[in-house]
């Protein structure tokens, strides 16, 4: 088990910042910790990476508790903050000799050569930090997260303000990463996390309202049902569908065109009414709910 957390709580005063929450995430899992702002994404991970104290309960990352061990624990953590902190004066290649020296490895050629060909910063690597586009600087710290070959990275935002095309690469790159290494990436962006993570964590108010593998992330919803949108070729009267055994709900587009709710597949249902009163279906598709529609059940007040 990469990160195991239990019972974890940060206190601020009389606020819980992070409230009792308990989570896991395997070996080799690309996990999207997500969550409106101000509800304990970027606490938790501080905590977890050091930087702040648990006010109690436990985290664990390869079986060694972050509390007990916390020099040992930031040598098998990479960690990219929100706020990606550089020194624009210095090269890339300095810059990443004197990340290395803060973990006391010795940052060869070879090894600082491989990171910058892993974080694709071979075009630019030998320009001052400064001189970098947002995109390249993100590849940068990215690049300082995995100098020391940690088993385990925590991104907290790490596509914030960045353009289409920047999101898409770093996007790729951290798929590449996850495939050796156990990712946890805190984002705004749903398609990030539904394009690249294996599980779901939603945390609201400081609480886990949801932990799933993506495959699974429907089931959290307080609503699970399904949505059917269907398209005849001939004027079908709403109130005949909403009479249909199984329909939870039926909205009319037009006549012709109708978004139908309900907790079971009806698909054979709505051809055999289609039959049963002489029209075709032209088309049908079957929609579950989102992600972004169960983060927003799951998160508003």
């Amino acid at each position: 088990m990469s990160v195991k957390v239990s019972n974890l709580t940060k206190s601020y005063g009389r606020q819980n910042a992070v409230d009792n929450i308990s989570f896991e995430i395997k070996t080799g899992e690309i996990a999207g910790f997500i969550g409106p702002n101000g509800a304990g994404k970027s606490t938790t991970m501080k905590i977890l990476t050091g930087y702040l104290p648990s006010s109690s309960g436990e985290a664990f990352v390869n079986n060694i508790s972050i509390f007990k061990n916390s020099l040992e624990i930031r040598r098998q953590i990479g960690y990219l903050p929100e706020h990606n902190p550089l020194y624009p004066e210095m090269y890339i290649k300095e810059f990443l000799e004197y990340a290395a020296g803060t973990y006391k490895i010795k940052a060869t050629k070879k090894v600082i050569d491989n990171i910058i060909e892993m974080t694709g910063l071979g075009i630019e690597q030998r320009k001052k930090i400064g001189a970098l586009s947002k995109g390249y600087r993100q590849r940068v710290g990215l690049a300082q997260a995995l100098i020391h070959n940690p088993s385990v990275l925590i991104l907290d935002e790490p596509t914030t303000g960045l353009d289409p095309n920047q999101i898409i690469e770093i996007r790729n790159l951290i798929s590449e990463i996850g495939k050796e290494k156990t990712v946890m990436l805190s984002t705004h962006i749903m398609q990030e996390v539904e394009a690249i993570c294996d599980r779901i964590i939603i945390i609201n108010q400081g609480k886990i309202v949801a932990n799933e593998n993506q495959g699974n992330i429907h089931t959290a919803s307080k609503e699970n049902y399904l949505t059917f949108v269907v398209e005849f070729d001939n004027e079908v009267e709403i109130n005949k569908i909403e009479e249909m055994e199984d329909v939870t709900k039926a909205l009319s587009v037009d006549k012709l065109r109708f978004v139908i709710q309900s907790d079971k597949d009806i698909r054979k249902k709505l051809f055999d009414f289609a039959v049963a009163n002489n029209i075709a279906v032209l088309s049908m598709q079957k929609k579950e709910k989102t992600l972004e529609e169960i983060f927003q059940e799951l998160t508003k007040n």
